[in-house]
């Protein structure tokens, strides 16, 4: 298994094709008198990780990585678009879905599963 990204510092396989790396500028924006948009950037630029999934994963593999969620926030490495380096972030997770692929015979628990997928999104907060 080749590492493609660390949630808390545990490794996981790089994901399915389609995989989106996000960057946003925020900023504080309204218009003048000439109706005009007038602001300025907020903060720092912020990244999400957007279509984050893997076509096939055992369900200890699923199941390590959806505990990682326990404390919502995570601490995440991953390569970085913008600098074409690796880099770590403050993340919290959106929406988590799999499907179940085969069920044990004796307990009928998933032991693997397909398309599970996850996003990422920056907490905004600096290191």
């Amino acid at each position: 298994m080749a590492a493609f990204i660390k949630i808390n510092g545990h490794e996981y396989p790089c994901p399915r094709r389609g995989l989106n790396l996000m960057a946003a500028t925020i900023v504080d924006s309204a218009r003048n008198a000439n109706a005009v948009v007038v602001g300025q950037v907020v903060g720092r630029e912020q990244q999400k990780i957007d279509n984050l999934e893997w076509a096939y994963l055992t369900a200890e593999q699923w199941a390590s990585l959806l505990q990682e969620f326990k404390n919502f926030y995570v601490m995440v490495t991953y390569p970085d678009m913008v600098n074409n380096t690796w880099t770590t972030r403050k993340m919290y997770p959106g929406d988590r879905t799999a499907e179940p692929f085969h069920l044990d015979p004796e307990t009928q628990l998933p032991i693997d599963y397909i398309n599970c997928k996850v996003n990422l999104i920056d907490c905004g907060e600096p290191l």
